[in-house]
């Protein structure tokens, strides 16, 4: 009996994948721990993938 497989989700060409990534401000703070700021991904909005492409259809006149 064959399995049917999922396709693969698109990954984010801008980001491969990683969405969100914490970035630090080069200090740290009162309690010793390093400040950061968490940056996600313009293309994907911190998914990680793409939608699928809407398909067109052809409009006959």
């Amino acid at each position: 009996m064959t399995h049917h497989t999922r396709p693969r989700a698109r990954i984010c060409p801008y980001c491969d994948g990683f969405a969100c990534v914490a970035v630090t401000l080069g200090g740290r703070d009162r309690h010793g721990l390093l400040r950061t700021v968490t940056a996600h991904c313009p293309a994907c909005h911190g998914t990680g993938t793409l939608a699928r492409p809407a398909v067109r259809q052809a409009v006959s006149v």
